[in-house]
């Protein structure tokens, strides 16, 4: 018990860290190609330009970090005064990039600015809240910024001195693989300047006058630990995190700014172990094969490396080699992190979704309302589900609200669409909990409402009695009948036969995880001649995104909207699991795998949706013998 404790708060803490880290990558890499292209020992050394570079790391980084921080925990206002206490600790300690300040001060300002509101709630007079509000901002933010200068900056400086002292120990010691349990940590803190500038190249200068050579300029400067975790984000990463890794893979290994991949790092801070144990094998083969440099290798690229290596064939061997097992071995390592952990830690919105729960907007069991949610307007005349790629769960949501707002004489359009296509008309939002955070982003001015289980969430009925309220008989006498919903009432022929085959439905199979049944399904699709091979990774990934669980039993696994395009034609797998197979902690034994194409699988879906919102109708699902049988329950409702 107490192992899954733990286990459970080192999974939030990297969901901590990832959530102030990963929308700011962007920043890093400039900052990485600036440093790259400008500085003395660049590519293009250009005195003015390189300019930026200082400024970027001390000012800019830290407080993008501390703003990201404090607004995650309370939004704009949290933000501001986040930022605000982050720049007492720049100033604090200006000789370190005070990165770790900043994940400290930029959520501490969100929460203290939190409790603040939360203290003098409803007992402001009306007119002053404005005049309340940013005074509360100013004054609670200076005092932060005075705590985060007198406090944590001499407190981070003190940790490095601790740090340096320790691998100055190591190398005297000649533990030197050991000196990487320090170094690889030290770098990711920012800390990489004092622990090479200040103990490893001055010490490494002299034996290099005296042999011609030093190990000690390789072991900070080694690209391979940084590369192979770079290259795991690129082969077992998702979403932003992998599809920059490879810019970022470029700038490091090449242009030399390791600064790059620590990002990367501090969003699973498991990867500490890939770094440092790439870092010592590194330092191992080093001594094992003699390698060193002539003088510090600065920026650390490879090129740089080739650049100061001795005139000596084996020399250049030793080198090589030690980048080479570096990043290998922490490559390995991070692969088998990355592979066996549960939760996407690089998924920004699973880590803004818990950084709610932290400051009490804990969501009910059947669905909750974002806080952030906006207004709902006094007449509603257009409602949008949305979805990562549009096509499973948001229509199945749509049509069942569908269903309703015609039983309750309300005319309403309900569509859907992917999150990122939401019409900038929409007055509704409807997404699950870890996409709201995407909705809200992509259409602030709606009213946006999180549900976790699209098949039976109560916030339908609370929607419409909410509009029930404001309807006018005018409005309920324009109410039309709309499409067809089930799917066997009025067969379609041999397109309906042709989405949905029998030979496409499985009785009776049993899997060990989700990931196995998602794969039976997609390669099910792929068989049918539905989907090309890629759609099966893409289901995959759909489902790393947020769980397709949609309730009653029922999962509809389908892939990301970038996957579209390996859709052939529209048609469904339905695979029966009677005992069930885990759905984060939800137990689905009917599995729809969809594959959609123009839309022309939506009706059968609509049906779906209808016929699986009603419990003892999947139960008879669950229970029929045959694919015939399960068919044929299926146009019996």
């Amino acid at each position: 018990m107490a192992q899954s404790t733990i286990k459970v708060r080192v999974q939030k803490f990297g969901n901590f860290l990832s959530s102030m880290v990963l929308p700011n990558i962007g920043a890093f890499i400039a900052w990485g190609l600036i440093t790259a292209l400008f500085i003395p020992t660049g590519f293009f050394p250009n005195e003015s330009l390189a300019n930026l570079v200082g400024p970027m790391v001390t000012y800019l980084l830290p407080l993008l970090i501390g703003y990201t921080g404090g607004k995650l925990i309370y939004d704009q206002r949290g933000g501001v005064v986040g930022a605000i206490a982050t720049m007492g600790v720049i100033v604090g300690a200006p000789d370190t990039p005070m990165f770790l300040g900043a994940m400290l001060m930029g959520p501490l300002g969100g929460f203290v600015i939190m409790k603040f509101d939360q203290m003098i709630e409803g007992k402001i007079r009306s007119g002053f809240e404005m005049l309340v509000n940013n005074f509360s901002a100013g004054i609670l933010g200076a005092a932060l910024a005075i705590l985060a200068y007198l406090g944590v900056g001499p407190a981070v400086d003190a940790f490095t001195e601790v740090l340096v002292t320790g691998v100055d120990w190591l190398v005297e010691a000649g533990l030197l693989p050991l000196t990487s349990i320090l170094i690889e940590p030290g770098k990711i803190l920012f800390l990489n300047n004092a622990i090479n500038h200040g103990i490893l190249s001055p010490i490494g200068l002299e034996q290099s006058e005296s042999t011609g050579k030093s190990i000690l300029f390789l072991l900070e400067a080694n690209p391979g630990p940084g590369i192979g975790v770079l290259l795991a984000f690129m082969f077992f990463g998702r979403g932003t995190a992998k599809q920059s890794a490879s810019g970022a893979g470029i700038i490091h290994f090449f242009g030399g700014i390791h600064e790059i991949y620590f990002p990367y790092i501090l969003m699973k801070p498991m990867l500490f172990l890939s770094v440092i144990l790439g870092g010592m094998s590194g330092v191992f083969t080093l001594v094992l094969l003699g390698g060193g440099l002539s003088a510090p290798a600065s920026p650390g690229s490879i090129i740089a490396i080739t650049a100061v290596t001795p005139n000596d064939g084996m020399v250049y061997v030793a080198n090589y080699a030690a980048v080479l097992v570096a990043a290998a071995v922490s490559f390995a390592v991070s692969a088998v992190i990355m592979k066996t952990s549960k939760t996407s830690d690089e998924d920004i919105n699973e880590a803004t979704k818990k950084m709610e729960q932290m400051k009490g907007k804990k969501s009910s069991v059947a669905g909750h309302v974002s806080e952030n949610k906006g207004t709902l307007p006094e007449e509603v005349n257009k409602i949008v589900f949305a979805c990562d790629a549009g096509m499973g769960s948001s229509a199945m949501g749509a049509s069942l609200l569908r269903k309703k707002m015609k039983e309750a004489g309300l005319d309403v359009s309900v569509t859907n669409t992917a999150i990122s296509s939401i019409p900038s008309d929409a007055q509704v939002v409807i997404t699950q909990e870890k996409l709201t955070p995407r909705a809200v982003n992509k259409i602030p001015s709606a009213y946006h409402i999180s549900v976790d289980n699209f098949l039976s969430s109560p916030e339908y009925d609370k929607l419409i009695a909410s509009l029930q309220d404001g309807v006018t008989e005018e409005q309920a006498e324009l109410v039309e009948e709309s499409e067809t919903e089930a799917v066997g009432t009025e067969p379609n022929g041999d397109k309906d036969d042709d989405l949905l085959l029998e030979e496409n439905i499985f009785i009776g199979k049993e899997f060990a995880s989700k990931e196995e049944a998602i794969r039976f399904a997609g390669e099910a699709l792929v068989k049918a001649g539905y989907v090309e091979d890629s759609y099966v990774d893409a289901m995959i990934d759909r489902e790393g995104i947020t769980t397709t669980y949609m309730g009653n039993n029922v999962a509809i696994p389908h892939g990301t909207e970038e996957a579209k395009k390996a859709v052939i034609k529209s048609g469904f797998t339905v695979i029966q699991v009677p005992n069930g197979v885990d759905f984060d902690g939800e137990q689905a034994k009917l599995i729809f795998g969809i594959a959609g194409k123009d839309g022309t699988h939506l009706e059968i879906l609509s049906g779906i949706a209808v016929i699986c919102s009603e419990q003892e109708n999947v139960d008879q699902m669950v229970g029929a013998k045959t694919a015939k049988e399960l068919k044929d329950i299926i146009n019996s409702k």
